[in-house]
C-alpha cells in the first residue's frame, strides 16, 4: 500500500513538474537601444593607438606574443598578419597620453617596438 501510494506521488509530482513553463517579458526604455546604438556607431569610426612589439615568421610572433602576455597581462596582444610577415601588437589606447605612458615601458624590454598611430577608417599607420 505504501508502494502505491508512493509511486502514485511521485506520478502526479512528475505531472505538476513538466506545467512549469513561463514566458520571461523585459521592458526597455527605447532611449537604451538609441544610445547603445549612438555608442557603437562612435567606436566603430574611433580608431586606437597600439604598439607594434615586433614582427616575423608566425613562430617568431606567437613566442613574442606569449612573452609579451607574461610580461604585460594587463593589455591585450594579438598577431596581425600584414603580408609577409606577423606582426604582434599590444593593447588598444583612446588617447596619445595613454599610448605614451605604455609606450616608455614596453620600450625598456621590447626597444623595436613603435607606436602605430590611428587612421580615420580605423585601420593602422
Amino acid at each position: 500500500m505504501r508502494i502505491a501510494l508512493f509511486t502514485l506521488f511521485i506520478l502526479l509530482f512528475h505531472l505538476c513538474v513538466q506545467g512549469q513553463e513561463g514566458v520571461v517579458t523585459i521592458e526597455q526604455d527605447p532611449d537604451i537601444t538609441k544610445l547603445l546604438d549612438i555608442y557603437k556607431k562612435m567606436n566603430s569610426n574611433t580608431g586606437f593607438y597600439t604598439i607594434q612589439i615586433g614582427f616575423g615568421s608566425y613562430s617568431d610572433a606567437s613566442e613574442l606574443q606569449s612573452e609579451v602576455e607574461i610580461d604585460f597581462p594587463q593589455y591585450s596582444s594579438k598577431i596581425i598578419f600584414d603580408s609577409p610577415t606577423y606582426r604582434v601588437h599590444l593593447g588598444r589606447f583612446k588617447d596619445k597620453l595613454d599610448v605614451e605612458k605604455t609606450y616608455t615601458e614596453v620600450r625598456k624590454k621590447y626597444p623595436e617596438s613603435i607606436v602605430l598611430k590611428p587612421l580615420s577608417n580605423g585601420k593602422q599607420k
